[in-house]
């Protein structure tokens, strides 16, 4: 037990480091606004997609194909969280239509580039790598497209210009067009060397760094702003809740190890940033979308090192 949690805080303690120091340099001043802004757009428009590109063309496919028990598992513990959090906004705290949409989204969405990410690599290695991105390849837009349609749908009926839009985002976002690449590259059993590879090697070497640091600045940004009861219900659905669902189903449904284990790891990563934008969007659940991504993400120090004890991460 104490050798599996040693082992655990070698990997766990270095990656929420690094979202501290990013917090600490912000609250200091010595990183400024502009920083936050510069490291997080490479971070998402170039790092971690060339990341992913790397990953997925180098890596080894399950032959067998993707099991189908892998996708159950997670998006039905995402959507009874997203549920449940809706329900919570309406019943307990009195919210309005939009604002509980919110609630569920910050319930169900996972903080999967920042955290996600750094965390999984670290925890399972190359094996975990393939899993992982192919479930952030349809999270967030699965997400986003159910958290629009129950928002705007439920006003007006959602219009064809807004569908497309969305459409628009999604297929331009950057983390989409990496995993994309990738998957083209694997197809056609093209591997960068040379050159390229030692480039793309040493960008694919700076994500995970500067995307901790670049979480570390966004939570200055984000701070606790009230509304903290529902926000300690945003954060219990996300870090309690929908990984111990799909911990449950993993064991019922067919899947390779590594595979059930990622699942419930992505399940167990903190609220992320997306649900304070959509809330800043619709001007609905603002303060306590931001509360619960930074209780969220401080908390999942402790919640993550549970899960990881309970997979047997070592």
């Amino acid at each position: 037990m104490l050798s599996q949690l040693a082992a655990i805080a070698t990997i766990v303690a270095p990656v929420f480091g690094l979202v501290g120091l990013g917090y600490v340099t912000s609250r200091t001043g010595h990183l400024t606004e502009r920083a936050a802004d510069g490291l997080s757009e490479y971070v998402f428009g170039l790092a971690v997609p060339v990341l992913i590109f790397k990953t997925l063309a180098e890596a080894r496919l399950p032959e067998a194909g993707q099991p189908w028990g892998y996708w159950i598992a997670y998006f039905t513990g995402a959507f009874i969280a997203f549920g449940l959090g809706m329900m919570a906004a309406r019943r307990l705290f009195g919210r309005s239509h939009t604002e509980a949409v919110v609630h569920g989204f910050a319930s169900g969405q996972a903080n999967t580039v920042f955290v996600g990410v750094p965390l999984i690599l670290q925890a399972f290695g190359p094996e975990g790598a393939v899993p992982l991105f192919l479930l952030i390849a349809v999270h967030l837009p699965i997400m986003m497209v159910v958290a629009t349609i129950a928002t705007e749908g439920a006003k007006t009926g959602l219009s064809g210009p807004g569908l497309a839009k969305l459409a628009r985002t999604l297929a331009l976002n950057p983390i989409l067009l990496g995993i994309y690449a990738g998957g083209i590259a694997k197809l056609a059993g093209y591997v960068p060397g040379g050159v390229l590879k030692q480039t793309l090697d040493m960008l694919a070497a700076s994500a995970v760094p500067c995307a901790l640091i670049s979480l570390g600045l966004a939570l200055h940004r984000y701070p606790i702003q009230g509304d903290f009861k529902p926000a300690v219900v945003i954060t219990a659905l996300k870090l309690i809740l929908h990984p111990l669902i799909v911990y449950i189903l993993v064991h019922l449904l067919p899947m390779p190890p590594v595979w059930a284990d990622v699942a419930v790891a992505f399940a167990a990563m903190p609220c992320g940033v997306n649900a304070y934008l959509l809330a800043q969007r619709y001007k609905a659940g603002v303060a306590a979308s931001a509360s619960a991504v930074s209780l969220s993400t401080g908390l999942s120090l402790i919640t993550v090192t549970v899960w990881f004890l309970i997979l047997g991460v070592r």
